[in-house]
C-alpha cells in the first residue's frame, strides 16, 4: 500500500521557500459545514488565545485590510478602523473574498493572498511563544512563532478586540 502523502497548502510552500520553521496540524470537517475557530482550536487541544482568525474590510477610504484576531474574539470595528488610520472600516461581503484574496471563508490566511495588504494582528500576538493560522484551506492550520509571521506579511499590532 502506497504511503499517503501529507497535502501542503500554498501557505506551507511560502513559509517552506522562505525557509520559515512551522507545524503543519489538521483537523476534520465537513464538506460545505461551517468551520468554527473554536471548535478547530478545540479539536487541536490549542487554547483559542493562540489559534488566529484573519479577518478581511474595507476602509472608508475603499482600502482593504486584513485583521488577525483570537478565534473566540470579535473584532472592534473602531478599534480597527483606528488602528489603519481610517475613519470607519467596515467587514467585506462574503463573495468578495475569494476574489481578493485567493482564499475561501473558513481558510483564509495572511500569508500568501493575492495581494498583501495592510495586515494588523491583535496585540496579544507579540506575547506569545506560538500562533496558529489557517494554513489557506478548510481542515489545515499552520503554528510559527508570532514574529516571524508578523515580519514576513509586514504587519503591526494593536488592541483590535471588543472588551
Amino acid at each position: 500500500m502506497a504511503k499517503q502523502k501529507e497535502e501542503k497548502t500554498n501557505v506551507m510552500r511560502v513559509l517552506e521557500q522562505k525557509n520559515i520553521a512551522f507545524t503543519a496540524h489538521t483537523y476534520p470537517h465537513d464538506e460545505g459545514d461551517p468551520v468554527d475557530g473554536v471548535s478547530v482550536a478545540n479539536f487541536l487541544n490549542r487554547d483559542p488565545e493562540t489559534v488566529f482568525k484573519t479577518l478581511v474590510a474595507r476602509g472608508a477610504s475603499n482600502a482593504i485590510y486584513v485583521f488577525d484576531i483570537p478565534v473566540a474574539d470579535n473584532l472592534d470595528l473602531k478599534k480597527a478602523a483606528k488602528a489603519v488610520g481610517e475613519k470607519s472600516i467596515a467587514m467585506i461581503h462574503l463573495k468578495e473574498l475569494l476574489p481578493l484574496t485567493g482564499y475561501v471563508h473558513g481558510g483564509c490566511s495572511p500569508i500568501g493572498m493575492k495581494k498583501q495588504f495592510p495586515t494588523v494582528f491583535h496585540e496579544t500576538a507579540e506575547i506569545l511563544d506560538t500562533i496558529m493560522v489557517s494554513a489557506g484551506k478548510i481542515g489545515y492550520q499552520v503554528e510559527l512563532e508570532p514574529q516571524t509571521l508578523i515580519d514576513l506579511v509586514g504587519a503591526t499590532t494593536a488592541d483590535l478586540v471588543t472588551d
